[in-house]
């Protein structure tokens, strides 16, 4: 989708209807996740009180879609989600979930191509050693932006000079860079292997 194209307004009514204003036409969570998979904008707006509810109903599809089954939310995982409500790294997780989404979906294609190639388990050990991977390069771009030295076993004792946080961030940055070039090399000759 375009960026400068706005996105289709959905009117939630007190009945519960969804009314697609772009189409003027009444649709259901299924046509709202179609527009999904189909990369249409929307937002949803709750007629009488005119508050966007879209979190809401994007929330809504994926229960439907998780009581359908087969599930992609694993047990474990809506745990580990749940007990994030309320803890102080709350404000974290939305941009970490955010981050892992954007690289498995600029990488499925080559996800897709690998699990053809391979069969069963080494596909699925392929994918659990790249979220290994994205996993470990977070916690490493996490700890360059904590206030505290982590596993380095360096203290700090208060404020760094600007400077210095500069000089500290920089190898540190170019090894994450590093890191993701190393990733990307190998999953290229995973890929050619096949």
């Amino acid at each position: 989708m375009t960026s400068d194209k706005k996105p289709t307004v959905i009117k939630k009514y007190a009945n519960r209807r969804l009314y697609n204003t772009g189409t003027s036409t009444y649709v259901t969570l299924d046509d709202l996740a179609e527009m999904v998979k189909a990369e249409d904008d929307f937002v949803v707006i709750d007629a009488k009180s005119g508050d966007d509810i879209t979190r809401s109903v994007l929330t809504q599809i994926i229960f439907d879609q998780e009581n359908r089954g087969p599930n992609l939310l694993p047990i474990n995982f809506l745990r580990q989600l749940i007990r994030f409500y309320g803890d102080s790294m709350q404000n974290l997780v939305p941009s970490y979930l955010d981050f892992s989404m954007s690289s498995l979906t600029r990488d499925q294609e080559k996800f897709r191509e690998q699990m053809a190639k391979t069969i069963g388990a080494t596909a699925i050990g392929a994918m659990e050693d790249q979220v290994r991977r994205n996993m470990q390069m977070f916690e490493k771009a996490f700890r360059m932006f904590s206030p505290f030295a982590g596993d380095t076993g360096e203290q700090t004792s208060g404020r760094a000079a600007p400077e210095q946080k500069q000089a500290d961030a920089d190898p540190e940055l170019e090894s994450l860079k590093k890191q993701l070039t190393d990733v990307q090399e190998r999953l290229d000759r995973i890929s050619r292997k096949r």
